[in-house]
């Protein structure tokens, strides 16, 4: 009996922090070390944590590992470090954790803030890039909603009127609740303590102005778009982008926009909104080993 419990068991989802970049980054990771990697992403206003679920249902086939970017969920940056919060700050800290653990070769999963900070990555390393699967992940003009109309009003007029608005209407509990509820049919099936936990963390001391500055460098992102675009038709990399089509930041049209420049990239639409991943976890499970396997990123079962 144990020997059918053995071969049948989910590997353990384990925690850790290594030091990247003079940061102490935080990362949950399972799966066989000698099976092929998978990098996943998070994004605003959340962590690793969002990846509870998803963790166990791809580390039969793959090393999964998924860190907490600067500024987010248990990741912490010394005082000393005199951190200058930007997308490139996140890049290079994302560059020096995968070298501090010698990745070599990884598929990554992008979702909204994770989608520019990976996207800088393989553009700075292509070689290491087996296949990339973008949930709610943009690199698109189309693919900007009209949720981000108070934001670019900030990025052209970055006072402290436009901060504050920002501030009152997005960072708090209400408007985190808001971003996993939104589009979903039945947001009571969204768990509470996925955007509590985000909610809690947003009031450390000093957050909200950390992500109040990411906000503002989002503009940044968006003048890197036609250089991720010239990335994607350069290098080709195997592409999933599979969305919630009710997501109001990152439209529909930014999914079918990969098409522009990868003509084979597969697109896939959930009837959910932005945290995709809390109402169909078991969808992009699935789409993932299927995708992967397509790319040629073959999994291999743990031992």
């Amino acid at each position: 009996m144990c020997t059918v419990l053995a071969k049948f068991a989910i590997p353990v989802t384990s925690v850790h922090t290594i030091e990247a970049d003079g940061i102490e980054v935080f990362y949950r990771t399972a799966g066989d070390p000698n099976a092929p990697v998978v990098l996943l992403l998070h994004g605003f206003p959340t962590s690793s944590f969002m990846f509870r679920e998803l963790i166990p249902r791809l580390s039969d086939q793959f090393r999964v590992i998924a860190p907490d970017l600067p500024g987010f969920g248990f990741t912490r940056v010394p005082e000393t470090r005199a951190y200058a919060y930007s997308f490139d700050a996140l890049a290079r800290a994302l560059e020096a954790f995968t070298d501090a653990l010698g990745l070599e070769r990884y598929a990554i999963y992008v979702f909204d803030y994770g989608a520019p900070t990976g996207f800088r990555l393989a553009m700075s390393r292509p070689e290491r890039i087996t296949a990339i699967v973008s949930q709610n992940g943009n690199a698109y003009e189309e693919g900007l909603g009209d949720a981000w109309a108070p934001i670019r009003k900030y990025w052209s007029e970055p006072t402290k009127e436009n901060r504050d608005v920002i501030r009152q209407n997005i960072l708090n509990f209400q408007g985190t609740r808001w971003q996993y509820t939104h589009g979903v049919a039945n947001p009571e099936s969204v768990t509470p303590e996925s955007y509590t936990l985000d909610a809690a963390l947003l009031e450390r001391p000093g957050n909200k102005e950390i992500q109040l500055d990411l906000f503002l460098d989002y503009a940044s992102n968006v003048k890197l778009y036609p250089r991720f675009q010239d990335y994607f038709r350069k290098s080709k990399p195997p592409l999933l982008a599979i969305w919630g089509q009710n997501d109001p930041f990152f439209i529909p049209a930014g999914a079918e926009a990969f098409r522009n420049d990868l003509p084979n990239a597969k697109v896939q639409f959930l009837d959910t909104g932005h945290f995709a991943i809390e109402t169909h976890v078991v969808d992009i499970a699935f789409s993932m080993k299927e995708f992967l396997q397509d790319a040629g990123v073959s999994g291999r079962t743990s031992k």
